[in-house]
């Protein structure tokens, strides 16, 4: 995507409000890779999907500065929940503010932990997850979500095509492209669900689960 045709579609979909704005900023001045944080094309699609799926509890693992999990929480209803977990607790003291500060703080539970074990003590059945953590244990993240999330809903899987990594050998050290390769493997033939690819920002895999 060229950088003008991408202004196109920022100018011709919903704005991205004043408060998502200002947190983009800071994610990209004040955290090293800004660019992990969704930004304004990929967090209106979120708030879409839940508009469209309508869950009442959403799983996200990996807050980063929070704001897919604060895009999320505006799409829904007054009873809806995100518990969103990160890994990283020195994350915590820039997203807890921008997260608490938020119009949709009522809504976001911010758990610093490893989802993968601690997700399923919570003991709550997930209508959608959003998997956007490390890509190294994407698999192991992928099945603890499958266990969690009901039949017929929703598993969103972001940077899955990479920036074009996949297409190449991955050198044996580059554990994070080895791990989106092989989750992207496995989720292709994996029965137990339905998938599909879309080539937005860095891809984000669609996975309904049968």
């Amino acid at each position: 995507m060229t950088d003008e045709l991408e202004r196109y579609i920022l100018q011709h979909i919903d704005a991205e409000g004043d408060y998502l704005y200002r947190l983009y900023r800071a994610t990209n001045i004040h955290l090293l890779r800004g660019r992990m944080a969704s930004g304004h094309l990929q967090g209106r699609l979120l708030k879409m999907l839940v508009h469209m799926i309508r869950p009442k509890n959403i799983l996200e693992v990996g807050t980063f500065s929070g704001y897919s999990a604060i895009c999320m929480a505006e799409g829904l209803d007054d009873d809806g929940r995100v518990y969103t977990f990160e890994i990283n607790d020195e994350q915590e003291d820039f997203t807890r503010p921008w997260i608490e500060g938020s119009s949709v703080a009522d809504k976001i539970e911010f758990i610093i932990g490893d989802a993968i074990t601690e997700a399923p003590k919570l003991g709550i059945t997930f209508d959608m997850a959003f998997i956007d953590g490390d890509k190294r244990t994407y698999l192991d993240t992928y099945e603890m979500a499958l266990r969690v999330v009901r039949p017929g809903g929703f598993i969103i899987a972001d940077n899955t095509l990479w920036d074009g990594h996949v297409l190449e050998t991955p050198r044996p050290a580059d554990r994070q492209t080895q791990g989106i390769e092989h989750f992207n493997d496995y989720v292709a033939r994996d029965e137990r669900v339905e998938r599909v690819i879309l080539p937005l920002r860095d891809g984000l895999t669609l996975i309904r689960k049968r």
